[in-house]
């Protein structure tokens, strides 16, 4: 299936935002491991949020989580603290995504996790027991989810964690929600050192009223049809103004590319204004996940740009790097890459396909990406749009809410 998008000269609405998937999984987690009865609301409703749910309440001993990659780090960490055995596993692309850091830092805790395939990677034999360890290190390079799911556990501990972390540590503000978020529930966790955590042993406190704020990498995609569009104004609900995601550094970005954020009491107005750059040198190493909105907006507003800080994005849902550079050919534009980790344009331009076909990857975010580029590319199809389900399952509702006509063809 392809959806072909005429885009709308003028982008007003008021847009229910999915909730924070970084959010909900980390407060399934501590929520399931403070046995509380009150589920926190307002969580996502997206595929990687409901194999959670549904692994934390079925509880049946071989668990798919399909293609979730934050399911895979965070329950292998938390099924390695229960008194029970389990297989989890998860699509091909997941069997493919290495997770051998987490393993063997877990391992040191006194974790039993077998792999049953290929050593390094799911599926996984997790036989879970008591946790004995207390001092871990790892390089501060890795993903943060394998930092927040050993941190979470933490207080599961006799002794609790402490979690040294050497060299460059990337992704903090996902180590600062994870955090707080643990603080939210009872626990204690903070920097000791400039690179130590430390996590009390104690139990979590069931938190009654506990409320997801909406998902700021959502908001990303409809700062990107602000930049894009015409005129632009757009309310977006549920975003706080003293947000615990780091996405919520992606508007002060597009302040620079013309889209001002106005904060009020129900979240915020996105509109559009002057750009005040001729090109744009960001490093997103605390902000990955905005990559791809921010590859295509640039481009397609003409706007050279650097960006450094991508290490992780060749082991997210798909290699982005190479997706981003595959796919924006097929819009005219040569993406260049150094090191597996920046990608910059000067403003090389190539012949693009007369139909261009946006292929996703199986990665929800490069579907809602690429999408607002209908504006400047009306013939272009999205390739398996269903893929949005991980992250944003309206995400299609929505901009026919906004004005955009999709046609769907086979």
């Amino acid at each position: 299936m392809q959806y072909q998008l005429i885009a709308p000269l003028c982008a007003k609405a008021s847009i229910d935002l999915p909730a924070s998937k970084s959010i909900s999984n980390r407060a399934l987690i501590l929520h399931a491991l403070s046995h509380g009865n009150h589920t926190p609301r307002n969580l996502s409703d997206c595929d990687d949020t409901r194999v959670m749910i549904k692994a934390l309440t079925e509880n049946h001993e071989t668990i798919d989580i399909m293609a979730a990659g934050t399911a895979m780090r965070f329950l292998t960490a938390y099924l390695s603290t229960l008194q029970s055995t389990h297989l989890i596993t998860g699509t091909e692309r997941m069997k493919q995504r290495p997770i051998r850091i987490l393993v063997d830092a877990l391992r040191q805790l006194g974790a039993d996790i077998t792999y049953t395939d290929n050593e390094g990677f799911p599926p996984l034999l997790i036989k879970g027991k008591q946790l004995t360890g207390h001092h871990i290190t790892l390089k501060g390079n890795v993903s943060s989810q394998y930092i927040s799911a050993l941190l979470m556990i933490g207080a599961t501990l006799p002794q609790g964690l402490q979690l040294q972390l050497t060299g460059n540590i990337i992704s903090r503000p996902y180590i600062q929600l994870t955090l707080q978020l643990i603080k939210d529930f009872g626990g204690e966790a903070a920097w000791t050192s400039t690179d130590t955590i430390t996590v009390s042993a104690q139990t979590y406190n069931p938190s009654t009223n506990f409320l997801v704020e909406s998902d700021w990498s959502a908001a990303s995609y409809w700062y990107e049809i602000a930049a894009l569009a015409q005129q632009a104004d757009i309310q977006l609900q549920g975003l706080f103004a003293h947000s615990y995601q780091g996405d919520s550094r992606g508007a002060k970005v597009m302040e620079k590319l013309g889209v001002t954020t106005t904060f009020n009491e129900t979240g915020v107005r996105i509109t559009k204004g002057r750009t005040s750059i001729e090109r744009l040198d960001e490093d997103f190493v605390d902000i990955p996940d905005l990559a791809q909105t921010f590859v295509v907006t640039c481009a397609l507003r003409n706007i050279p740009f650097r960006f450094t800080g991508l290490q992780t994005l060749k082991i997210k849902e798909t290699d982005r790097i190479a997706a981003l550079i595959n796919e924006m050919r097929k819009l005219g534009y040569v993406i260049h890459d150094e090191n597996d980790s920046v990608l910059w344009w000067d403003g090389e331009r190539c012949e693009p396909d007369a139909m261009p076909v946006i292929e996703t990857y199986e990665d929800h975010r490069m579907a809602m990406a690429f999408a607002p580029a209908a504006y400047l590319f009306p013939e272009m199809r999205i390739a398996h749009p269903h893929v949005v389900s991980k992250s944003y399952p309206s995400y299609w509702e929505h901009l026919q809410q906004v004005g955009f006509i999709i046609n769907q063809e086979a």
